[in-house]
């Protein structure tokens, strides 16, 4: 009698990227939620990224050649969205904020990503003293509200203003020392219960060293649950950076648009009636951390098989399989 061989895998690298293979997974409702979660991010990367083909105006430009723009005009004519008490075109502004924020998110983010997950491997996986101070240094970190860290670390990075390399590296090394913690408990944690599988043990008996097991064989298997914790703290980042703008601790007005300095100057024109100068930033953040939370949740439920909801023909499908065998 033959063999029976086991039908190789059809997917290609394409399928198995986090948000293909999610897609692929959902449906129902959580299928609309992802793509409507998509959908909204994938405006404001469009956004940031054409800013300069999109906007009108320069970020701070209040005036062209037929003179200065009129403060605070009421949407329409070549003001679409209309002007802020400054002269500028709230439009613009709106749009540059774009790109200013995917700046910080990436700049955040990333560095957040490397220094916790080197962190994370390295105090999983050698213990003793360095994992005793870095767990100790983790707690005192969450023991800060995340908005006050990274208010005090943006004062003794930049003393709260600077140009847009430096205001924006300011702002992202803020947020950064908030992020790291939470990669580095993460894989921390997975480090520390997959050093005592077998395959670890193998490689430790033929002789690789402790920084071979740890980026060969460790790196892969703790980063699973990285894309989710990413697009979740993307949010997060991109609330951070409004709040530093909004209490005036981030990036100097005429040198980058950014959604929280721009509602903090519309704080005194809504008791006056000039509702356009705040609204639409406002809804800028709204729409993208929503896009992004719709993202992040989607990607949550569909890794956890108890919150996974199948079609009926995936399920009947999978009960075939189960009578089958």
């Amino acid at each position: 009698m033959g063999t029976a061989t086991l039908p190789a895998s059809n997917k290609s690298w394409v399928d198995k990227l986090p948000i293909i293979s999610h897609l692929k997974m959902s449906s129902g409702l959580q299928r609309g939620m992802l793509i409507s979660g998509l959908a909204l991010t994938g405006l404001f990367l469009i956004a940031a990224i054409f800013a300069p083909l999109i906007a009108p105006f320069d970020f701070a430009q209040s005036g062209n050649a037929n003179g200065d723009f009129p403060r605070q005009a009421a949407p329409g004519g070549d003001f679409i969205w209309g002007t802020t008490s400054g002269g500028y075109d709230v439009f613009s502004r709106t749009i540059f904020g774009a790109q200013t924020a995917i700046f910080v998110i990436i700049a955040a983010v990333v560095m957040s990503l490397f220094l916790g997950v080197l962190l994370g491997l390295v105090s999983g996986y050698l213990g003793g003293w360095f994992d005793r101070i870095a767990v100790m240094l983790s707690d005192a970190i969450y023991a800060f509200p995340s908005l006050l860290l990274a208010i005090v670390m943006s004062i003794v990075i930049s003393q709260g203003q600077s140009k847009v390399f430096g205001g924006v590296m300011a702002a992202a090394i803020s947020i950064t020392v908030v992020f790291i913690p939470q990669y580095f408990r993460v894989v921390r944690a997975e480090v520390m219960r997959l050093k005592a599988e077998p395959f670890v043990e193998s490689a430790q008996v033929i002789g690789a060293s402790p920084w071979r097991v740890m980026f060969t064989h460790l790196l892969r298997n703790a980063t699973r649950t990285l894309p989710l914790i990413f697009t979740l703290n993307a949010t997060e980042a991109l609330l951070t950076l409004a709040g530093l703008g909004f209490l005036g601790f981030g990036i100097e007005p005429t040198s980058a648009s950014e959604w929280g300095y721009d509602l903090n100057r519309a704080m005194s024109d809504a008791t006056s009636g000039i509702w356009w100068t705040g609204l639409f930033p406002g809804l800028a953040i709204v729409v993208t951390v929503l896009g992004m939370t719709l993202v992040g949740e989607s990607m949550n439920d569909l890794n956890d098989p108890r919150l996974r909801r199948f079609s009926r023909k995936k399920a009947k499908r999978i009960t075939e399989a189960g009578v089958g065998a």
